[in-house]
Protein backbone atom coordinates (compact mmCIF):
# COMPACT_ATOMS: atom_id res chain seq x y z
CA UNK A 1 0.00 0.00 0.00
CA UNK A 2 1.57 3.73 -1.15
CA UNK A 3 1.79 6.14 1.45
CA UNK A 4 -0.05 9.41 1.21
CA UNK A 5 1.67 12.65 1.92
CA UNK A 6 0.49 16.08 1.77
CA UNK A 7 2.53 19.03 2.47
CA UNK A 8 0.95 21.46 4.73
CA UNK A 9 -0.21 24.51 3.42
CA UNK A 10 -1.72 27.74 5.06
CA UNK A 11 -5.47 26.57 5.53
CA UNK A 12 -4.46 22.99 5.64
CA UNK A 13 -2.41 20.68 7.77
CA UNK A 14 1.07 18.16 7.26
CA UNK A 15 -0.71 14.84 6.77
CA UNK A 16 1.43 11.56 7.01
CA UNK A 17 0.04 8.37 6.23
CA UNK A 18 3.00 5.14 6.43
CA UNK A 19 1.44 2.29 5.97
CA UNK A 20 5.19 0.94 6.22
CA UNK A 21 5.57 2.06 9.41
CA UNK A 22 2.16 1.90 10.99
CA UNK A 23 1.71 5.71 11.32
CA UNK A 24 -0.82 8.28 10.81
CA UNK A 25 0.26 12.34 11.68
CA UNK A 26 -1.82 15.15 11.04
CA UNK A 27 -0.40 18.48 12.11
CA UNK A 28 -0.53 21.99 11.79
CA UNK A 29 -4.08 24.09 10.58
CA UNK A 30 -6.60 22.62 9.53
CA UNK A 31 -9.68 25.66 7.74
CA UNK A 32 -9.73 24.27 4.49
CA UNK A 33 -12.74 25.47 2.33
CA UNK A 34 -14.35 22.63 1.76
CA UNK A 35 -13.21 20.09 4.75
CA UNK A 36 -14.94 17.06 3.11
CA UNK A 37 -13.45 16.78 0.09
CA UNK A 38 -9.95 17.56 1.35
CA UNK A 39 -10.21 14.92 3.36
CA UNK A 40 -11.88 12.26 1.69
CA UNK A 41 -8.58 10.87 0.00
CA UNK A 42 -7.35 10.90 3.79
CA UNK A 43 -10.58 8.50 4.80
CA UNK A 44 -10.16 6.50 1.87
CA UNK A 45 -6.61 5.50 2.80
CA UNK A 46 -7.18 5.05 6.28
CA UNK A 47 -10.21 2.85 5.64
CA UNK A 48 -8.04 0.78 3.52
CA UNK A 49 -5.32 0.74 5.79
CA UNK A 50 -7.04 -0.26 8.71
CA UNK A 51 -8.29 -3.25 6.98
CA UNK A 52 -4.67 -4.40 6.41
CA UNK A 53 -2.88 -3.30 9.59
CA UNK A 54 -1.74 -6.60 12.04
CA UNK A 55 0.38 -4.13 13.71
CA UNK A 56 0.07 -1.68 16.44
CA UNK A 57 -1.24 1.72 14.67
CA UNK A 58 0.27 4.78 15.97
CA UNK A 59 -1.59 8.02 15.85
CA UNK A 60 -0.51 11.56 16.27
CA UNK A 61 -2.39 14.81 15.59
CA UNK A 62 -0.81 17.78 16.42
CA UNK A 63 -3.33 20.64 15.74
CA UNK A 64 -2.57 24.01 16.54
CA UNK A 65 -6.23 24.93 14.88
CA UNK A 66 -9.07 23.04 13.48
CA UNK A 67 -12.35 24.61 12.42
CA UNK A 68 -15.99 23.10 13.24
CA UNK A 69 -15.94 21.10 9.98
CA UNK A 70 -12.44 20.09 9.73
CA UNK A 71 -13.15 18.96 13.59
CA UNK A 72 -15.92 16.83 11.85
CA UNK A 73 -13.04 15.57 9.69
CA UNK A 74 -11.28 14.33 12.67
CA UNK A 75 -14.33 12.64 14.45
CA UNK A 76 -14.70 10.61 11.25
CA UNK A 77 -11.20 9.40 11.43
CA UNK A 78 -11.10 8.99 15.34
CA UNK A 79 -14.34 6.60 14.89
CA UNK A 80 -12.86 4.97 12.10
CA UNK A 81 -9.74 3.89 14.31
CA UNK A 82 -12.75 3.29 17.08
CA UNK A 83 -14.20 0.55 14.91
CA UNK A 84 -10.81 -0.61 13.58
CA UNK A 85 -10.26 -0.87 17.97
CA UNK A 86 -13.15 -3.08 18.44
CA UNK A 87 -12.72 -5.49 15.88
CA UNK A 88 -9.22 -5.96 17.78
CA UNK A 89 -6.75 -3.88 16.20
CA UNK A 90 -4.39 -2.37 18.35
CA UNK A 91 -4.49 1.68 18.08
CA UNK A 92 -2.47 4.26 20.26
CA UNK A 93 -4.05 7.69 19.66
CA UNK A 94 -1.43 10.99 20.63
CA UNK A 95 -2.86 14.31 20.62
CA UNK A 96 -0.31 16.44 21.25
CA UNK A 97 -0.79 20.50 22.20
CA UNK A 98 1.02 22.97 22.98
CA UNK A 99 0.98 24.10 27.07
CA UNK A 100 -0.58 28.12 25.97
CA UNK A 101 -2.99 26.68 23.68
CA UNK A 102 -6.19 25.77 25.55
CA UNK A 103 -8.46 25.41 22.99
CA UNK A 104 -6.41 22.54 21.49
CA UNK A 105 -6.19 20.59 24.59
CA UNK A 106 -9.79 20.96 25.03
CA UNK A 107 -10.30 19.37 21.77
CA UNK A 108 -8.28 17.16 22.65
CA UNK A 109 -10.09 16.74 25.80
CA UNK A 110 -13.97 16.67 24.06
CA UNK A 111 -12.16 13.67 21.05
CA UNK A 112 -11.20 11.89 24.40
CA UNK A 113 -15.36 11.63 25.82
CA UNK A 114 -16.92 10.47 22.71
CA UNK A 115 -13.83 7.15 22.21
CA UNK A 116 -13.85 4.05 23.27
CA UNK A 117 -9.40 3.85 22.89
CA UNK A 118 -6.05 4.38 24.35
CA UNK A 119 -6.42 8.39 23.68
CA UNK A 120 -3.77 10.10 25.15
CA UNK A 121 -3.13 13.84 25.64
CA UNK A 122 0.41 14.93 25.11
CA UNK A 123 1.98 18.50 26.15
CA UNK A 124 4.81 19.50 24.21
Amino acid sequence: MENLIYKSTKSTPDINLDATNNLIEISGQSYPEDSTTFYQPVFSWIKEYLTQATSKVNVKFKLVYLNTSSSKCVMTILDMLEDAHAEGKEIVVNWHYDSENDAALESGEDFREDLDLNFNLVED
